[in-house]
Order: C-alpha cells, then sequence, then structure tokens
C-alpha cells in the first residue's frame, strides 16, 4: 500500500479508537439458558418494579402521616371540648377575652 493511503487509515483507526473509549458502555442483562432456551434476566419489567415500589412506599408514608395528623389534631381538639364542658367555668366566662388565658393556665395546672 501507498505511504498516504496506509497513514490516513492509521489516524483512521486511532480516531475510531479513541471515539469508542468515549462511547458509554452499554450494559446488557444477564442471560440464563435452560434446555435451549434463552431467558433474559433483569429485564424491563424487573426495571418497572423497581421504579414503582419507591414510589409507591412514598406515597404510602405521606398518607399514613397525613391520618397522624389529623388524628393527633382530632384529638386536641376534643381534649379543648371536654375541658370547656366538664369545666367549672360560668356562662359568662365564655365570652370574656380571658378566657384563653383561662385554658392555658387551668391545662398548666394538671
Amino acid at each position: 500500500m501507498p505511504h498516504d493511503i496506509s497513514e490516513r487509515l492509521r489516524v483512521a483507526r486511532s480516531q475510531a479508537v479513541a471515539a469508542r473509549k468515549q462511547a458509554p458502555q452499554l450494559r446488557t442483562a444477564p442471560v440464563a439458558v435452560q434446555s435451549g432456551h434463552t431467558v433474559t434476566l433483569g429485564g424491563s419489567w424487573w426495571t418497572r418494579i423497581g421504579s414503582v415500589v419507591p414510589l409507591i412506599a412514598l406515597v404510602a408514608g405521606l398518607i399514613t402521616i397525613s391520618v397522624l395528623q389529623d388524628d393527633d389534631r382530632a384529638s386536641e381538639l376534643a381534649e379543648v371540648d371536654s375541658a370547656l364542658l366538664t369545666g367549672d367555668l360560668p356562662p359568662a366566662a365564655y365570652t370574656d377575652p380571658g378566657f384563653a388565658q383561662f385554658l392555658k393556665s387551668d391545662s398548666a395546672s394538671d
């Protein structure tokens, strides 16, 4: 071969090798062979399940937190209502501006 052709081939080969090194390597799924049938392990179903499970866990956790906070708020309101209904206050005290202060001092003394 003439020198200029071999030199161009050498440069093209080194460019191709450099481009191959820069290209990301694709991972292939493991393959199992059983009695002549090829089965791909780790296919798209496992990827989808692996992506959806954390999302489901996150949503379930957020719903649980919301329900627990609602229950806590309801129990706090029930405590205030029971304190109002069973307390030893005259009816005029419910319209008094210091009523909230009385509730705070009453619950602090318990």
